[in-house]
Parts: structure tokens; sequence; C-alpha cells
């Protein structure tokens, strides 16, 4: 299996907090994720930048993307950068993660994400999309989808209608299968009905958290918002965070537990779950092992700051599917 990703391309800045105090001047939804403006971009940077910090690549379909190359999947990647150092900094890290880039380029400077972690370990978004903003339909490449097997969006990208929509069009017309990360219970709630109609009349693969989860559905219990949004999709996760997660394909259930992880960072923990369930999909394992691999993949990811995983922690995570004879 080859995997397309689309999504905003965006630059990570990864700052600890020591305080939830910091949200309300910040502006920012607690575990959530806001989008900012300049105006705000400069505010937000003016507060942490004495505060320990780091930059790494990052959005949400780049992070699942990547981690699947990282598993030996053939990937491609479609976003859009700036003329600038973020831009180019993108582009080399989707590179040297063994990713094929397929990135438009913008006027506007490269998008970032505020990344703020508090002490247990949860990340709260500020994200300005800068030149990520300007990805259109008349960017998509049809030759490009047709090189892949399966198409992986973010939810963020509801952002632009017309622009996911065109994409989901593509692939399918392409014979490509197509995964979506619904991505976040306040991107959901601003346009449920089309989030609503994209997965009925397009999605195969449907993941999500528990707070999407019930944002999508309006119920609050993970496993009748995991019946429910398997009815308007060929598969459906509900993630349960530290429960680990639910798997539902037509009247088939299955349940992965979490692995024990020493949790600083939850950036990025369900982008490498979705990896990790992919990947057991291209080898055909059953939705069981797909989710437990998931499991395995998101586990680690939260026992580091930021998204990417050293040689070593991967060389581990690859014996341990081995061990468990799941490859």
């Amino acid at each position: 299996m080859k995997v397309l990703g689309i999504g905003n391309a965006l630059v990570d800045i990864l700052t600890n907090l020591d305080s939830d105090a910091y949200f309300e001047e910040m502006g920012l939804i607690k575990e959530g994720m806001k989008l900012i403006n300049e105006k705000e971009l400069i505010k937000i940077t003016s507060i942490i930048e004495k505060m320990d910090s780091k930059i790494a690549s990052g959005g949400s379909s780049s992070n699942t993307i990547s981690g699947l190359s990282r598993m030996n999947i053939e990937c491609g990647f479609i976003g859009k950068v700036g003329y600038d150092s973020y831009g180019d900094f993108y582009r080399d890290d989707l590179i040297n993660n063994g990713v094929k880039p397929f990135l438009e380029e913008s006027d506007l400077p490269s998008g970032c994400a505020l990344c703020m972690i508090t002490p247990n370990g949860e990340r709260t978004m500020g994200t300005y999309l800068g030149a990520a903003s300007t990805l259109h339909s008349n960017d998509l490449q049809e030759s490009v989808f047709s090189q892949y097997d399966l198409l992986h969006a973010e939810g963020y990208l509801v952002q632009d209608n017309n622009l996911i929509l065109s994409a989901f069009k593509m692939a399918k017309n392409a014979g490509l299968k197509i995964s979506l990360d619904l991505a976040s219970f306040n991107i959901i709630n601003e346009d449920k009905d089309f989030f609503k109609m994209l997965v009925k009349d397009y999605v195969d693969i449907a993941f999500a958290n528990e707070e999407e989860a019930f944002a999508y559905t309006s119920t609050n219990d993970p496993l009748q918002a995991l019946d429910m949004l398997s009815k308007d999709c060929g598969i459906a996760v509900v993630k349960v965070g530290a429960h680990g997660s639910f798997v539902k394909k037509g009247d088939e259930v299955f349940e992965a537990k979490a692995i024990k992880a020493d949790c600083v960072d939850t950036t990025g923990a369900g982008d490498l779950y979705a990896a990790g369930f992919i990947f057991g999909l291209s080898k055909n394992f059953n939705l069981g092992k797909c989710a437990q691999i998931g499991s395995i993949l998101s586990g680690n990811v939260v026992e580091v700051v930021g998204t990417k995983m050293d040689d070593n922690r991967w060389n581990k995570i690859k014996e341990t599917i081995k061990k468990e004879h799941l490859d």
C-alpha cells in the first residue's frame, strides 16, 4: 500500500508551560486548537520567548505520513509552505523521514503551530496557518493521486470546503481509499453538517478521540459514538486515551488497550496511532491488531516532546511488533 497525505504544512514550536494560567492571557482554549492571526501570533510569541522551546515539522496528516514512512510504507505529502527558512526546514524534514514532498509555495510566511505543553503532558495549540491556508483546489494534480492507494487527510482542512472536497473527489476518481482524522472537537462543532457529509459520502476510515466523537455524534458514551460513526463509514475508530481504543466495521467490534507509557507530551498521539493502524491495514492484519499497533506507536510518541522519534525508538517499536507476532 502507498499512502498520500494532505494537510496543513506547519512547523511546530513546542513550549513547556508550568501553569494553566497562561492560557487566558494567550487567549487559547485549554487542550483545544485555535486558529490565530498574525497579531495573536506576535502576542503569544512574546509570552513564550523566554521559555524552553524547540521546533519540529508538524501538522496532523504530515505526522501520520512521516510515521508511516518510518514503518517502511511508501508515502507522499501535499501541502503549502512559504519561501522562508521554515519552509526549507519543513521540506527537508519530510525528505529526511522518507516522504516524497508535493509542496506548493506561497508569498505568505510558512504556517506554524504554537504547541503549549502543560505538566500533565496535555497540549494546547494556537495555529497560524500562513502559507498553509493558501493551498487551494487548483493546486491539486490528479497525476499525484494516481500514484497512491490511500489518501489520509486531517479534518482541519475544512477551513476550505472546496479544497478537501476536491481532494476527496480526485482520490475516489483515482480509486483510492480515504481515511480522515476528525482533528479537533471545536473544528467539528463549527462545521458539523459538512463533516458529516464528507464522512458519509467519501470516507472509508474515520479516526476520532472522545471529544471529537462527542462533537460528531452528540453522545459522550464512546461505544455509542463508535456505533453511530461506523454507520457513516466503513471503519470507525474511537480513541479513549489511556484506556485504549475501540474499532468497528459492520457488526464487528474490536478493543485495544493502551500500552504503559511515561507521558511527557500528548502532541501527535492520535496522529501516530493512525500511522500504526494504517500500517496494520497495509499488512492485511485484522482490525484488532491494527489497533494494537496504533497503541504501540501512540504510547511511544507521548514519551518524547514533539512528534518525531529517534532511530533507536523506532527500532524498538519494530522489534515490539515482531515479538508480538504482528509482522
